[in-house]
């Protein structure tokens, strides 16, 4: 079913100016002794202790550049054993922490889902802010890191909690389903979130002829086109998705008629026409571990092609892939910082996070 309208910030004459969501975020609060910065030299002892971990990694990190990384790595998965810490990191996270330091890795709903069950005291966020945010919903006792507070999202920084509010003025008695992609301050204002993995099933489980989906128009419409729920959508979009066309993977094909194309349903439609697959990354990773195409173009974040790659090296990966500009703020060398100094604390008012948890935990508890 076409999508039955599409608002955004100009379409309110009344939103109110100031900080976006996700700039307006609370300063850390706690501060913890730092420990000493360990040595960060390439050994025999570092190269014994990480041999285990190139083996991961190998087919995408070449072994020029494996003694540049392996010191912070080693020092980092000791580092969080002293800590008490669980690093989780989303599927857009180069190899070298997905696959090497990470205790849980996984897509959105996954690491939603996984946070939960963290029985450690620190959680390192290795994703972006909303992420870290979700995660400390979900775990209010704990501390909970992002290694930089400026890995913010496209998605997230489109739409304000005053924007739900307007949209519920709008269309009142309407419910509202926030993509988890959104800032703890809009997640306290709508009824339900969803990922990619399950929006389809939150929309249908809602029991609405109408439903308001936000923020990402392009997730919206690939919802719409799965549903006879009539959708209203947000102007927002994905930064890394939205650069795709289907021009763009037209050609791929022209060169290569046997090649393979799976894409994030973040993408416009036409490049969703032109794909073999579509899915949420963990359908994707799935999709490629079920199938094991000789030729193979990921639509998304260019990291997760590695991280694939890494697991499954007898698929050739073509590389049109975009980078994520805030997923890449998080780094070895800033993760490392971040067990050291407890730095940077992600706090979330006690108010606006029990209104928070609630979407969040809905979609977690939700039946499938």
């Amino acid at each position: 079913m076409p999508i039955t309208g599409i608002y955004g910030p100009d379409d309110f004459t009344s939103r109110p100016q100031g900080q976006s969501a996700t700039s307006a975020r609370p300063a850390p609060v706690r501060t913890a002794p730092a420990l000493p910065m360990p040595s960060l030299a390439w050994t025999a002892e570092v190269e014994a202790a990480t041999a285990h971990l190139y083996e991961r990694v190998k087919h995408v990190i070449p072994p020029i550049e494996w003694p540049l990384m392996a010191p912070t790595i080693k020092a980092i998965n000791e580092l969080k054993q002293a800590r008490g810490a669980v690093i989780l990191a989303h599927n857009y996270q180069a190899p070298e922490i997905f696959h090497c330091i990470a205790d849980i890795g996984g897509d959105s709903l996954q690491l939603a889902v996984e946070a939960t069950k963290v029985k450690a005291d620190i959680i390192v966020q290795c994703g972006v802010h909303f992420m870290a945010e979700t995660s400390k919903l979900l775990n209010p006792d704990k501390t909970v890191l992002i290694p930089d507070t400026r890995a913010g999202c496209s998605l997230a920084a489109s739409i304000t909690g005053a924007d739900v509010r307007l949209l519920r003025e709008k269309f009142p008695g309407v419910p509202v389903v926030a993509y988890v992609n959104t800032s703890a301050e809009v997640k306290a204002e709508v009824d339900i979130c969803c990922t990619s993995s399950n929006a389809v099933q939150v929309v249908e489980s809602l029991n609405a002829p109408s439903v308001i989906f936000l923020p990402d128009r392009y997730l919206a419409t690939y919802v719409a086109s799965k549903t006879d729920v009539k959708i209203i959508a947000w102007k927002g979009a994905c930064e890394v998705h939205e650069r795709f066309t289907g021009e763009e993977l037209r050609s791929y094909r022209d060169a290569d008629p046997s090649v393979q194309i799976i894409a994030h349903p973040e993408c416009p439609p036409d490049v969703l026409a032109e794909a073999d697959f579509t899915g949420s990354t963990a359908h994707m990773i799935n999709w490629v571990r079920e199938k094991r195409p000789k030729r193979l173009v990921m639509i998304t974040e260019c990291s997760m092609a590695d991280n694939v790659r890494a697991e499954l090296p007898d698929v050739e990966m073509l590389r049109p892939c975009n980078l994520c500009p805030h997923m890449k703020r998080i780094t070895l060398s800033n993760i490392l910082d971040s067990l050291l100094t407890l730095r940077e604390e992600v706090t979330i008012d006690p108010a606006l996070a029990m209104r928070a948890r609630r979407s969040v935990e809905r979609m977690i508890n939700l039946k499938n």
